[in-house]
């Protein structure tokens, strides 16, 4: 998400594709995606077609080759772009819901057994008490 993203602002920006594309090397968050976008950007600068260049690196998922390549067809490449990023910003949103909702679960059957060792722990002692005298 991030790489189209930022490769969608930099070029509605009106910054060339092959600059646009060094900035994104940088911006991208992971080594892997880092050197494929520098990849991306030597095969561009040349003359390849951006979708063929992230094509050729198997690193980027086919929709976003495909959307990239609908972009360019139609000229909206940033538009395209900026559809990619909020796909996989949603996809990640829907992830970290799921999590949540499965962590919930787990998280109060320990607070569940803290709180009733807490108890026993205050209340053992007064029983023990009383069955003393």
């Amino acid at each position: 998400a991030r790489f189209a993203r930022t490769l969608a602002v930099t070029f509605r920006a009106g910054v060339p594709l092959v600059e646009a594309l060094d900035t994104v090397a940088g911006a991208t968050g992971s080594v892997t995606y880092g050197n494929a976008v520098k990849r991306v950007k030597e095969d561009v600068s040349v003359g390849h077609q951006l979708n063929l260049a992230m094509r050729q690196t198997g690193v980027f998922p086919n929709m976003v080759v495909q959307m990239t390549a609908i972009g360019e067809e139609s000229g909206a490449l940033d538009t395209m772009l900026m559809k990619i990023a909020e796909f996989y910003e949603q996809e990640v949103n829907n992830a970290v819901d799921a999590l949540s909702s499965l962590l919930e679960p787990f998280i109060m059957v320990i607070i569940g057994v803290i709180v009733g060792g807490m108890v026993i722990g205050m209340y053992l002692p007064v029983f023990k008490l009383a069955a003393v005298m």
